[in-house]
């Protein structure tokens, strides 16, 4: 649970320099491939999973779910967006289409997607909707809509992972005026099994600014010595302090268990005033060379004051692990600076 600040951030940048392969120069050296972030001017609550060397990219669109496919997520913005589901003009999934992510287990694809009740635009009538995908591709084949994920509270921003071969569903559930993390066993991709348990509240003032209580976008990280680890964005997506906050779970913990989870007490990604970032939040982690490396993408604003509007834009920068099997994440990068950019 360590920030790369500082001296720490320096070192962590500085090996970060040295990684990845490119073109050998005049001096026989070889050169780090690169990306300059953003990857795109817009793409709120980005996504992306890497499969089979290729890159799958998914944001926020508000009125649809649409996909990018790249082999160079340098390029992500030369690559064309495939429309794959447009809701329909009445029901409870009918707009505010929000925080896709795209999953493949079972031999299957599978979006979770957050929406609203068509004229029901609020908190109480908001959930999370599954679609799947027999296809081996993605862009190809029927998405079927399996319908909404039925949670013990309304909420938003569901996600899925895995871990001592059982399957969880994790999100951000409305609990009075407090927007908290509730987690469930899954008994297949869209059905949850009994005990879903709230396993974090906003208790600490990094997850209280703007004016909100708030935890949301709950993401999963296995860590190399078996460790759970959970992101999640603290406080409203509005403010320049939304940031990211990180839970701990031993290895051989049971994750429905509040107690296995151990919260850090200050962001692990946060803005860089430094920088001009701010408000860095709703992450996702994909790995690349057979998961040896792994990478984070998550939006920022470039500039202070800038609230919760299509304008945050989608980075990636490298993930890197300390000898004791902790994430350390990195200083969120200048908008046009280069950083090590992952390879397929």
């Amino acid at each position: 649970m360590i920030r790369a600040t500082g001296a720490l951030g320096a070192i962590s940048l500085a090996a970060l320099a040295l990684g990845g392969c490119a073109a050998t120069g005049t001096s026989g050296k070889t050169a780090a491939a690169t990306l300059t972030n953003p990857l795109l001017a817009s793409g709120p609550d980005p996504w992306i999973v890497h499969d089979g060397g290729t890159f799958y990219f998914m944001g926020t669109k508000g009125d649809r779910l649409a996909i990018r496919r790249t082999d160079d997520l340098a390029k992500l913005a030369d690559a064309p967006e495939h429309v794959i589901w447009t809701p329909p003009a009445s029901g409870p999934n009918a707009i505010s289409i929000w925080a896709p992510e795209l999953h493949r287990f079972d031999g299957k694809w599978y979006v979770y997607y957050t929406a609203a009740a068509a004229g029901h635009d609020d908190d109480a009538h908001r959930g999370i909707f599954v679609l799947e995908n027999a296809s081996a591709d993605p862009l190809k084949g029927e998405w079927i809509d399996r319908g909404r994920v039925v949670t013990g509270m309304t909420g938003i921003d569901g996600t899925v992972f895995e871990t001592g071969g059982r399957r969880y569903f994790i999100y951000s559930a409305y609990d009075g005026p407090d927007s908290v993390l509730a987690i469930a066993p899954m008994t297949n991709p869209w059905t949850l099994g009994p005990g879903e348990t709230v396993i974090a509240r906003p208790d600490q003032p990094f997850e209280r600014q703007g004016g909100r209580q708030i935890l949301e976008g709950p993401e999963f990280l296995a860590g190399p010595n078996g460790d759970l680890f959970l992101t999640y964005s603290a406080s409203a997506c509005w403010s320049d302090d939304y940031a990211l906050g990180l839970l701990h779970a031993a290895p051989g913990s049971d994750p429905l268990k509040p107690e296995s989870w151990t919260k850090s007490p200050r962001p692990v990604l946060a803005k860089a005033p430094q920088n001009d970032v701010y408000a860095t939040g709703h992450n996702g982690f994909f790995t690349t060379d057979g998961g040896r490396r792994t990478w984070i993408v998550y939006h920022a604003n470039t500039g202070a004051d800038q609230k919760c509007t299509a304008a945050r834009s989608p980075r990636v920068q490298r993930m890197e692990w300390t000898a004791q099997g902790m994430p350390v994440f990195p200083v969120p990068s200048r908008a046009g600076d280069p950083v090590p950019a992952p390879q397929p």
